[in-house]
C-alpha cells in the first residue's frame, strides 16, 4: 500500500477489482476483446490529519460531481476538506471509469463492433455501479463500518441512489447542489435549465455589456471562414456557445471575461484564445461526462432522445445567429460527437444510448419515502445546473432530510468554508423540514 504525507494530510492508496457489470458479476459477455469475465479498477485516496492517522476515525466518502467524475487531487487543506479533517478520515473515490479507475479512453471505444455492445459497456458506469463499488470499499478496504457521504452536483444523484440500495451502509448524508429528481426526466430538467441559462447570460452581458460586440465579432469570424483549434479541430459557433456551462459556478464570468478580453489578435483569433477554447471544449480531461451527460436521467422505460438538442429547437434566442450571441449550459448535442477529436469513437455508442427505452431503475421511491438515514442538503435557490424546484419537490419525498435553501452561493459553494459546516450542524440538530437564508 502506498502512502504519502502532503501539507495537512497525510496520504494512503487504495485499489480494489470489482466486476464491469455488477447486475450479473459472474456472466461471461464478450466486450469487443474476446469473451471473458471483466473486471475493472476501482481506485480511492484517504486522507487523515497526520496528528491523527492512528486514531479511530469515522469516514467521509466524498461523491464527486460528474457524470464522468474524479475525486479531487488536494493540494492543501483549503475549503471542505480542511473542514472535514477536523473529525473524519475523507475517501476521495474516483469514479469508474475515471482518474485511476480504469479511465475509458477513446481506444477503447473504438474496439467495439457494434454501437449497441459500446451503449452496454457505457451503461455499466451508471449510478447504481459507483455505489456498488463504493459498497465493496466500504466492506473490503474500511472493514464494513458504517460511514458518512458528501455528495456535489452528481454526487447527490448518487446519494440517492445509495439510500435507495445500501442504507445500512450509511450514517449520514450531506448533499451540496445535487437533489435529482426521483421522477427522471431528461426532458423535463432541459425544459427548465434553457430559461435559467437565458438569465445567466443576460446577467453575464449587464456586467461586461462590451463583450456583446466582441462574442458577436467572433461568431461573425466563425462563420466568415474556417478557424482550427491547436488539435486540428475546426472551432464552430456553436461549440463557442458551449462554453457558457461555466455561467453556473461563482467565477464563470469572470472567466469568460479575462478568455474573451485576448480574444483578438489584430482582426485574427489569438492563439491564446484559440488554446483555452481547446482546453475548456475538447472534454479530454473527462469525455465520459459528455457521453454520459443525458443517460443519467435514464430510469425505467423512456428513452432520453437528445432532450437537450430537442428543447433547444424550441428556443431561438439560442440560435447561432441570434444577437447578441447566447452561451449554452450544461447540455450535450449530437453535434459534439461529431466535431470534437476527444469525443468522436464514442459516437456511435451514444446516440444507441439516447435510443434505449429501457433503463435499470436508480431510484427506489418507497425505501427514499421510509428513509431513516439522516440527509442535509444545500439547495442552491439560484443554481444554473439542477433546478431547485425539482431538489425541493425531492426533498419533501426523501424522509429525514433537511434542505438548507439559500442564494448565497452558485454551484460551487461547496468550495466556501460554510456550506460544508452548516450541513453537518443540521444532522446534530433536531427536527427537519425546510430552511432558507
Amino acid at each position: 500500500m502506498i502512502s504519502y504525507t502532503i501539507p495537512g494530510m497525510h496520504v494512503r492508496e487504495h485499489t480494489v477489482d470489482v466486476p464491469l457489470d455488477w447486475s450479473d458479476p459472474g456472466e461471461t459477455i464478450d466486450w469487443g476483446g474476446g469473451a471473458g469475465k471483466e473486471s475493472i479498477t476501482v481506485f480511492a485516496r484517504e486522507l487523515v490529519d497526520p496528528m491523527r492517522r492512528h486514531d479511530d476515525l469515522p469516514c467521509l466518502l466524498y461523491l464527486q460531481g460528474g457524470p464522468g467524475g474524479k475525486g479531487p487531487r488536494p493540494v492543501d487543506l483549503s475549503g471542505w476538506i480542511g473542514q472535514a479533517l477536523k473529525t473524519y478520515r475523507v475517501v476521495l473515490m474516483d469514479q469508474r471509469g475515471t482518474g485511476r479507475s480504469t479511465p475509458i479512453s477513446g481506444r477503447r471505444m473504438a474496439s467495439f463492433g457494434t454501437a449497441e455492445e459500446g451503449a452496454d459497456y457505457l451503461a455499466c458506469f451508471r449510478a447504481d455501479s459507483i455505489v456498488r463499488d463504493a459498497e465493496h470499499l466500504r466492506t473490503t478496504v474500511f472493514g464494513g463500518g458504517k460511514w458518512s457521504t458528501l455528495g456535489q452536483s452528481y454526487g447527490g444523484f448518487l446519494t440517492l441512489t445509495y439510500l435507495s440500495q445500501a442504507p445500512s451502509g450509511l450514517t449520514a448524508c450531506y448533499v451540496t447542489g445535487g437533489l435529482a429528481s426521483i421522477d427522471p426526466s431528461a426532458a423535463e430538467v432541459y425544459r427548465r435549465t434553457y430559461p435559467r441559462v437565458a438569465a445567466k447570460n443576460r446577467e453575464f452581458y449587464k456586467r461586461y455589456p462590451h463583450h456583446v460586440e466582441t462574442v458577436g465579432a467572433i461568431a461573425d469570424r466563425l462563420t466568415a471562414s474556417d478557424v482550427l483549434l491547436p488539435d486540428g479541430d475546426r472551432l464552430t459557433v456553436r461549440r463557442l456557445q458551449s462554453l457558457g456551462i461555466d455561467f453556473g459556478m461563482k467565477p464563470g464570468y469572470e472567466r469568460m471575461h479575462w478568455l474573451l478580453d485576448e480574444a483578438f489578435d489584430g482582426d485574427e483569433l489569438s492563439d491564446t484564445f484559440l488554446s483555452q477554447v481547446m482546453d475548456r471544449s475538447s472534454y479530454a480531461q473527462g469525455p465520459l461526462f459528455a457521453a454520459l451527460q443525458e443517460s443519467i436521467y435514464g430510469s425505467g422505460d423512456g428513452a432520453t432522445a437528445w432532450a437537450a438538442e430537442a428543447e433547444r429547437a424550441l428556443h431561438p434566442e439560442f440560435a447561432e445567429d441570434a444577437r447578441p450571441l447566447l452561451f449554452t449550459g450544461e447540455m450535450m448535442y449530437p453535434w459534439m460527437f461529431e466535431e470534437i477529436r476527444i469525443l468522436r469513437p464514442f459516437q456511435a455508442a451514444v446516440e444507441a444510448l439516447a435510443s434505449r427505452s429501457q433503463w435499470s431503475p436508480l431510484y427506489d421511491l418507497d425505501r427514499l419515502a421510509a428513509n431513516d438515514v439522516p440527509v442535509a442538503a444545500a439547495v442552491y435557490f439560484d443554481d444554473m445546473y439542477v433546478d431547485s424546484g425539482l431538489q425541493l419537490d425531492t426533498a419533501s419525498r426523501v424522509g429525514n432530510l433537511q434542505a438548507w435553501v439559500t442564494n448565497e452561493y452558485e454551484h460551487d459553494g461547496l468550495s466556501a468554508d460554510r456550506v460544508f459546516n452548516r450541513l453537518t450542524e443540521l444532522v446534530r440538530s433536531v427536527g427537519g423540514g425546510v430552511r432558507t437564508t
